[in-house]
């Protein structure tokens, strides 16, 4: 089982860093921190489309997408920024489009990644219940599992840290969570 780890948090060590290392312990786990890679922004050519590969010179985000292709199982975690992933992690997912979803003729998305898993994780500095009625963390798996939804992965599970600028520690109920979501992976 292949499992590849996408930190959308540019914090080293941070709360969604802690989250994707206790759900891919043991695992055969490719981490990659986004924040350290280099690529350029989507250009929005549409090329990829018709030639299966991004145009643009080669970088990091070719190396990305060809990690998910060879994937089982893709984690992927990120801070909440107003109610929605980090931009650099949705910088990436632009440019990897090519690697998550064709076209039909007829210009309906085709996805590409059917009978791959996912499994999302984010965390935030508002407070429960604030974080759940202000949308802020639920809009961050929304729109995450749209993406992987539209590309064909299943998403299962989900892990929301809520009020991480009182609390940066995992709770107990966290943690077993995570230890949840990490048996997902290695009993498969």
């Amino acid at each position: 089982m292949k499992v590849l780890a996408l930190n959308g948090s540019p914090r080293k060590n941070g709360t969604v860093e802690r989250i994707l290392r206790k759900i891919t312990d043991g695992t055969d786990c490719d981490f990659v921190d986004v924040h350290q890679l280099n690529f350029k922004d989507c250009c929005g050519c549409m090329a990829c489309r018709s030639k299966g590969n991004c145009i643009l010179e080669k970088d990091d985000a070719h190396i990305i997408a060809e990690k998910i292709r060879e994937a089982d199982i893709v984690v992927i975690g990120s801070p909440c920024y107003w109610a929605n992933m980090s931009g650099k992690l949705k910088m990436l997912f632009d440019r990897m489009v090519y690697t998550m979803m064709a076209e039909s003729k007829s210009g309906i998305p085709v996805p590409l990644n059917k009978g791959k898993k996912s499994i999302i994780a984010t965390a935030c500095t508002t407070p429960y219940p604030f974080n759940l009625l202000a949308k802020q963390s639920s809009g961050v798996i929304r729109e995450i599992k749209e993406i992987t939804k539209y590309s064909g992965f299943r998403c299962i599970g989900v892990i929301q840290k809520e009020g991480t600028k009182k609390s940066k520690e995992l709770t107990k109920r966290e943690l077993a969570k995570c230890r949840k979501l990490n048996k997902k992976i290695t009993e498969n």
